[in-house]
């Protein structure tokens, strides 16, 4: 027998106070004084903001240190020392994939993240073991979180002997995107790198999601190759770019051109709008077709001591680089973590109409505005029509 769960006296996105009746795991009625099915769970929401379920856009689970002791950062400054950092102290700090993953993921889930997109690594040191421990965490999860994992090459493709078969079994053993870092710095050879990628996403039918960090003309130019590639190989809208640091590093004008170019070749933009470097510019993109969301990427880990598995902080630091002081422009920075993150990562069925999937998360706040930057406690959230988290906090 299905379950139901009806949320009475509740405002979607800061609409009409309406009822709500979930069946099974999705939504099935909106209106005034829905009667409760016998059996029916009821949740009285007393006039709170109803979001739907968040989306975390890029995280790296398996490198959290989320829940250990405080470990005191001496991080190198430069990205492939810091490379070289994580792998030499993945022993030392006593990591285990499935377990540091896990804790960060129920911390998502509590503060109202019910789909999820982590990149996971695959390097000579850990080849395919990061993988495993998080297909199990994805199956474990799969009725309270939705789990995307991106095969990640940290440490090169090209540079790295091995790399291209061990992503090759990686989405043979189930992995849903494929994916890639800086063809020119890390692996100093673009084409090769990105034949690589395209070759695999190619071969498995799956989308792509690169890194691209490399700054001003020369990230311009790796841009120019993947949306050659995806127009080849016809995969508009199943490419994202993550990142992009190099979309604010350029002149406007360029930038224009650049986000054209990505419009037409359908490829997302993900943003984590960092504190030290230049990010797309959200109402341009928005303006110009191009679908940008958002991920925290790293999150208390050896790369970065920030970061928390809240997706209505990220949306507000979203706004916050991007200069966006009204009420619009705070709708636009929630879309990065709701509907512009479901479009551009590809989740279905998502959003707070009838046959959406039941993904649902209660606030208290006036507006959606007003929820991006008080960042209230989630009083209740829903994964496939069952409530999992009160208060912030997971039941049991």
């Amino acid at each position: 027998m299905r379950h139901h769960l009806l949320l009475r006296n509740i405002r979607p996105l800061g609409g009409d106070a309406v009822d709500m009746l979930c069946e099974g795991t999705r939504i099935a009625v909106i209106g005034a004084n829905l009667a409760a099915p016998e059996g029916c769970a009821v949740e009285e929401g007393h006039g709170a903001l109803l979001l739907p379920g968040l989306i975390e856009g890029h995280c790296h689970l398996d490198k959290a240190l989320w829940g250990m002791p405080w470990w005191v950062n001496e991080n190198p400054p430069h990205r492939e020392a810091r490379i070289a950092n994580e792998k030499k102290l993945r022993r030392p700090l006593g990591k285990e994939p499935y377990r540091d993953a896990r804790a960060l993921a129920e911390a998502e889930l509590a503060n109202g993240t019910t789909r999820l997109r982590t990149h996971v690594d695959i390097d000579e040191e850990c080849r395919l073991s990061h993988v495993e421990a998080l297909l199990r965490l994805r199956a474990d999860m799969a009725d309270r979180l939705e789990i995307q994992l991106v095969a990640f090459p940290q440490s090169g493709i090209v540079r790295t002997p091995g790399a291209e078969g061990w992503l090759d079994e990686a989405m043979r053993m189930g992995c849903d995107v494929v994916g890639g870092i800086d063809p020119s710095v890390i692996d100093r050879d673009p084409v090769r790198h990105l034949d690589a990628v395209f070759r695999l996403a190619e071969r498995h039918g799956k989308p792509v999601d690169i890194h691209l960090h490399e700054p001003h003309e020369l990230g311009a130019f790796s841009l120019e190759l993947m949306a050659e590639r995806t127009r080849a190989l016809g995969l508009q809208g199943r490419v994202t770019v993550s990142h992009g640091f190099c979309l604010g590093d350029v002149p406007a004008a360029r930038g224009d051109q650049l986000l054209a170019m990505l419009a037409e070749s359908g490829i997302a933009i993900c943003t984590s709008a960092p504190a030290g470097s230049n990010v797309p510019p959200l109402e341009r993109a928005a303006a110009l077709g191009v679908t940008v969301f958002a991920g925290n990427d790293n999150i208390r880990d050896t790369w970065m001591p920030f970061g928390h598995p809240d997706m209505l902080e990220r949306a507000m630091f979203v706004a916050m680089k991007n200069n966006l002081r009204s009420d619009r422009g705070l709708e636009l920075a929630f879309g990065t973590v709701g509907a512009q993150a479901a479009k551009g990562a590809g989740f279905s069925d998502y959003g707070l109409a009838p046959g959406a999937r039941a993904d649902l998360v209660l606030v208290e706040a006036e507006t959606l505005g007003h929820a991006v930057v008080e960042r209230p406690v989630r009083r209740l959230v829903v994964a496939q029509g069952r409530v999992v988290a009160r208060d912030g906090r997971l039941t049991a």
